[in-house]
C-alpha cells in the first residue's frame, strides 16, 4: 500500500508537471537577474569577505578544479543532502556511510572527514543539513595548504548565511514528498540598530522514504549576529544547535553475479526498533574581521563544537546466493561518540607591489584542541555465541528488538553490552602556519606559490577488549607527533582576460591515526600517508554568464610499510587515480539556464595490484532550467554513474565481483508564481521510475535507490 499510494501521488504530480500552467517566481527580466547573480556570486569562493582560499578570488583565476552550488540551486532542484549535491558534481561520488553519515569519494579517495562550515573543520560522522546556507563548495585535489590534514582528494565546505545589516525580511518554505516525509523552514533577519543585526535560520524535517520500517527526524536552529564594532572592524557570532533522529538502512546484499539481488530490493536486512542513529550538536563561531587599509585586513575566527553521537545497527553480513539463497548472516554493533573541539584560526590578508608584478598573500596559524571519546560493542547472539546469527531471507526478517528466531528454528537474543571491539579517549593538538601568494606577474601570467607547516600530535588511551572480555580493564597508551610541510604551486596564463590555462601541484597528508581518532595501528606509529596532486587545466568563460572548465589531473599516494622479515621500513605506493573533468554552467539564452558535468576516472592499488573501490569510470549529470513565460518554468536534468566495485578488485581475479550495476537517474522539476511574494514548485525525483543502486559498504550492504517520488514546495518571503 505504502509504494502504491506514493507512486499515485507522484502520477498525479507528474499530470501536474505536463498539464498545469505553472510558472516562475520571477517574471522574464527577473528571472535574468537572478541567473546573472547565480553568475556573479559564482565568480568567488563566497558571497562574504570569509571564503574558502582565504582571500577572495575569482573562479578564473584558481588553479584547481571546483563546484559551487548556491542557494538558490538547492531549493530549485530539491536538493535535501549533500549526496543530491554530489550527485550533480563532476568527479565526485557518494559512499553508503552505514547509513549514519556523509560520505563521499573525492577522486576515489573516500572521506567521512574532509568537511568545513565557513572554512571551519567539521569531522564528525553524521549527516549534514542544508537549511542554512548560502553556498556549497566542492574542491578537487589535495588541499592541505588552507584546510590542513585530509583533503586528499577534496573536500566540501558549507557557507553559511549571516546577519545583514540595515535589512529586514523573513523567508519560509514548507514541504511534503511522495512518501509522507514533510518539512519546513524559516530564515528571519532584523536590525538591532544602525550597526547590529541579527538573522536566525530554523528547520524541521519528519523524515520517510520507500524502505519498511524508514523514520526519523531532524531539528535544527541556527541564530547569528552581526555587530559592526567601527567603520573598520566586523564581529559575526553564530550558534548552531542540531538533534537528529533516524533509521539506519544498511541495504541488501549482492548475490551469485556479484550484483544487488534485486528480488530483495524491498526487504530490509535490519532490526525495525534497535537500527538507529541520534546525534545532538552544539556548534559555536565567532570571527572579527578588521580592515587596516583598503589593501589589508586581518580576520580570527574562534569556533567551539559538541558532538554527542550513537548508532546502533544490524545488517546483511554474509550472504551465498548458489548455496543456500534463503539464509542470510546478520551481524551488528553499537557505536558511540563524543567530540569536543575548539578552534583558532588567524589570517593577514594584503595587496602589495614589488616594482611591477603584484602580490594577494594570505599569512595565517591555526590551532586546534580536540578531544575524543568513542566505543563499539559488537552484536552477541544467544543462538550462535557470536556476533553473527543466520536468519531466514523473509520480509521482514525474524527478529525484531535484538530478539528473534534464527534460520534453524531456535530462539535468540542479541546482547549489546557483551564483547566489547574498541575503546579510546583520545587527545589531539594541531599547530599550523600557512603562506600563500597570488603572484600577478603581468596581465598575462599568474603564478601561485603556498606552503603549510603542520605539528600534529596525537594520544590516545586503549582499552584492551580482551582482558576486557575477562573483567579485567587494561589502558594501552599509544602517541605519535606528524610534523609535516605541505607545499602548493600553481601557474595561470591568461591570454585573454575570459580565458585562462592552468597547471598546479599540491600536496596533503592523512595521520595514522585515520579520519576519526580511534586508535593508531601496532605500538610504533608509521609516516603519515602523503597525497600528490598534478592537475592541468582550462576556464573559459566563453560567452557572458557562460562558463565552461576542462581539467585533467593525477593523484598519488605514498604510504609507510615495514617487511614482515627484516622489520625495515619502506614507502610503497598506494592508491593511484587519474581522469579528467568537464564542467559547464550559465545561461544558454535568456530563457535557458544549463549546468552540466563529466569524469572519467581510472585507477589502481597496491603497485598496481587492484583496482579501487567505489571508482565509477565514467559520470555524468546535467540539468536545464527553461522559462516559457514571465510565469512559467520547467527544470529536466539527468545523472548517469558508470558501474564500479563495491570492495577493490584483484586483477587477478576471474569470477563475480560484487559491482554496482551503471545507471540513469531522471529528475523534473516545475515552477509557478501564485504572487510576488510566493512560490510553488513541484520536483520529481527517478522519473523513469528506475530500480538502482546508487551506493554500498561493503559486499552485502547495496543502496536501493528511490523509486518515483515527487515533492511539492512552497516558499516564500514578506
Amino acid at each position: 500500500m505504502k509504494n502504491l499510494s506514493q507512486k499515485l501521488l507522484a502520477a498525479v504530480s507528474i499530470g501536474a508537471l505536463v498539464a498545469t500552467p505553472i510558472s516562475v517566481a520571477q517574471d522574464a527580466d527577473d528571472e535574468v537577474s537572478v541567473q546573472d547573480e547565480i553568475v556573479v556570486v559564482g565568480q568567488y569562493l563566497y558571497t562574504d569577505q570569509i571564503n574558502a582560499l582565504k582571500a577572495p578570488t575569482p573562479i578564473i583565476d584558481v588553479p584547481q578544479s571546483l563546484s559551487i552550488i548556491t542557494a538558490d540551486q538547492i531549493l530549485q532542484q530539491g536538493f535535501d543532502s549533500i549526496s543530491d549535491l554530489i550527485s550533480y558534481t563532476p568527479g565526485v561520488n557518494s559512499s553508503q556511510g552505514e547509513g549514519h553519515r556523509d560520505a563521499v569519494v573525492f577522486r576515489g579517495v573516500r572521506s567521512t572527514a574532509d568537511f568545513f562550515i565557513d572554512g571551519v573543520r567539521d569531522d564528525v560522522q553524521y549527516y549534514r543539513p542544508l537549511y542554512n546556507l548560502e553556498q556549497v563548495e566542492i574542491l578537487r585535489g589535495a588541499n592541505a595548504l588552507l584546510f590542513g590534514r585530509g583533503g586528499t582528494g577534496g573536500l566540501i565546505n558549507r557557507v553559511t548565511k549571516k546577519a545583514e545589516l540595515d535589512a529586514q525580511f523573513t523567508g519560509y518554505q514548507a514541504s511534503v514528498d511522495s512518501f509522507g516525509a514533510f518539512g519546513a523552514q524559516v530564515d528571519t533577519n532584523f536590525a538591532v540598530s544602525d550597526n547590529a543585526a541579527i538573522r536566525v535560520n530554523a528547520m524541521y524535517e519528519s523524515l520517510e522514504n520507500h524502505r519498511d520500517f524508514y523514520d526519523g527526524d531532524r531539528f535544527g536552529l541556527n541564530p547569528t549576529a552581526k555587530i559592526q564594532l567601527s567603520p573598520s572592524t566586523v564581529l559575526d557570532l553564530s550558534y548552531e544547535y542540531i538533534d537528529h533522529e533516524r533509521f539506519i538502512d544498511r541495504g541488501i546484499p549482492t548475490g551469485a553475479n556479484g550484483e544487488p539481488v534485486e528480488a530483495f530490493e524491498d526487504i530490509v536486512f535490519g532490526d525495525a526498533d534497535l537500527n538507529t542513529t541520534e546525534l545532538e550538536a552544539h556548534l559555536l563561531r565567532a570571527t572579527v574581521q578588521h580592515e587596516f587599509s583598503d589593501t589589508l585586513k586581518a580576520r580570527v575566527t574562534g569556533s567551539y563544537s559538541d558532538y554527542d553521537k550513537l548508532y546502533q545497527n544490524f545488517y546483511a553480513s554474509s550472504f551465498d546466493q548458489a548455496a543456500d539463497p534463503t539464509r542470510v548472516g546478520i551481524d551488528g554493533y553499537v557505536d558511540t561518540t563524543q567530540r569536543q573541539s575548539f578552534t583558532l584560526t588567524g589570517d593577514l590578508i594584503g595587496e602589495f607591489e614589488t616594482g611591477s608584478i603584484g602580490h594577494t598573500f594570505v599569512v595565517g596559524a591555526e590551532y586546534i584542541d580536540t578531544s575524543n571519546d568513542n566505543d563499539r560493542f559488537n552484536a552477541f547472539w544467544s543462538g550462535s555465541s557470536d556476533d553473527v546469527e543466520f536468519f531466514l531471507v523473509e520480509r521482514p526478517l525474524n527478529f525484531r528488538g535484538g530478539v528473534g528466531v534464527n534460520f534453524d528454528g531456535v530462539a535468540t537474543t542479541n546482547d549489546f553490552t557483551a564483547d566489547l571491539n574498541d575503546r579510546s579517549e583520545a587527545e589531539v593538538e594541531v599547530l599550523s602556519f600557512y603562506v600563500n601568494d597570488q603572484i600577478e606577474v603581468n596581465e598575462y601570467l599568474d603564478v601561485v606559490l603556498g606552503l603549510r607547516f603542520d605539528s600534529f600530535d596525537f594520544a590516545v588511551d586503549v582499552v584492551d577488549p580482551v582482558l576486557f572480555d575477562t573483567g579485567t580493564v587494561a589502558i594501552d597508551p599509544r602517541s605519535s607527533t606528524d610534523d609535516r610541510v605541505s607545499p602548493r604551486a600553481g601557474i595561470i596564463f591568461k591570454p585573454q582576460e575570459n580565458v585562462s590555462l592552468y597547471a598546479s601541484y599540491s600536496e596533503s597528508f592523512l595521520p595514522r591515526s585515520g579520519e576519526q581518532f580511534a586508535t593508531i595501528s601496532g605500538g610504533d606509529p608509521f609516516d603519515p600517508d602523503i597525497f600528490e596532486t598534478a592537475e592541468i587545466g582550462v576556464k573559459w568563460d566563453f560567452v557572458p554568464g557562460m562558463s565552461f572548465t576542462a581539467a585533467y589531473f593525477q593523484n598519488e599516494q605514498t604510504r609507510a610499510d615495514r617487511d614482515d622479515t627484516t622489520g625495515e621500513n619502506f614507502e610503497v605506493r598506494g592508491l593511484e587515480i587519474d581522469g579528467f573533468e568537464l564542467q559547464l554552467q550559465g545561461n544558454v539564452t535568456e530563457q535557458l539556464f544549463v549546468t552540466a558535468g563529466y569524469s572519467y576516472l581510472d585507477g589502481e592499488t597496491d603497485n598496481g595490484a587492484e583496482i579501487p573501490r567505489e571508482l565509477p569510470e565514467n559520470t555524468f549529470s546535467i540539468w536545464g532550467v527553461y522559462q516559457v513565460t514571465d510565469k512559467l518554468g520547467f527544470g529536466l536534468g539527468a545523472t548517469y554513474q558508470d558501474e564500479s566495485f563495491i570492495t577493490d578488485f584483484d586483477i587477478g581475479d576471474t569470477g563475480p565481483h560484487p559491482t554496482l550495476p551503471s545507471y540513469t537517474r531522471i529528475d523534473a522539476a516545475a515552477y509557478y508564481d501564485i504572487s510576488d511574494d510566493l512560490r510553488i514548485q513541484l520536483n520529481v525525483e527517478n522519473l523513469t521510475d528506475e530500480l538502482y543502486f546508487p551506493t554500498s559498504h561493503s559486499t552485502h550492504q547495496a543502496t536501493v535507490g528511490a523509486p518515483l517520488n515527487a515533492k511539492i514546495t512552497l516558499s516564500g518571503k514578506f
